[in-house]
C-alpha cells in the first residue's frame, strides 16, 4: 500500500485549501484512513479520520466544525478541505491508513509523504 499526498500550499488566514491523499494496493475501501499533521517543533497530533465506507468520522477539536474529512473509494483516495485557516494550522500534512480506528498514529501501518500547509498573510 503506497500513499500519496498532495494539495498543500501557501493561503491567506480565512482562506481554504483541500488536501488529496491516493492509495495504490488493494482493499483501499477495508482500511480507516487517517490525517495527521506536525508543526515544526512539535509532535505529530492527529487531526480526522474516516472508516472505510466513510459512514463514520471523528475529528480533533482543535479542527472540528472548519475541517472536513471525506473519502472516495472509487477513486482509493481521502481528502481533507480545511476551511477557515489559522496561522496555528501550519505544518506538514500526513495521511494514513490502518487497520482499524483510533487517534493514535501506532495503529497506522502506513502512510504518505506529507504536503505542506502554510496558512500566512
Amino acid at each position: 500500500v503506497q500513499l500519496q499526498a498532495s494539495g498543500g500550499g501557501l493561503v491567506q488566514p480565512g482562506g481554504s485549501l483541500r488536501l488529496s491523499c491516493a492509495v495504490s494496493g488493494r482493499s483501499f475501501s477495508s482500511y480507516t484512513m487517517g490525517w495527521f499533521r506536525q508543526a515544526p517543533g512539535q509532535q505529530r497530533e492527529f487531526i480526522a479520520r474516516i472508516s472505510g465506507s466513510g459512514g463514520n468520522t471523528y475529528y480533533a477539536d482543535s479542527v472540528l466544525g472548519r475541517f472536513t474529512i471525506s473519502r472516495d473509494n472509487a477513486k482509493n483516495t481521502v481528502y481533507l478541505e480545511m476551511n477557515s485557516l489559522k496561522s496555528e494550522d501550519t505544518a506538514v500534512y500526513y495521511c494514513a491508513a490502518g487497520a482499524r480506528a483510533s487517534s493514535w498514529s501506532g495503529i497506522y501501518g502506513y502512510w504518505g509523504q506529507g504536503t505542506l500547509v502554510t496558512v500566512s498573510s
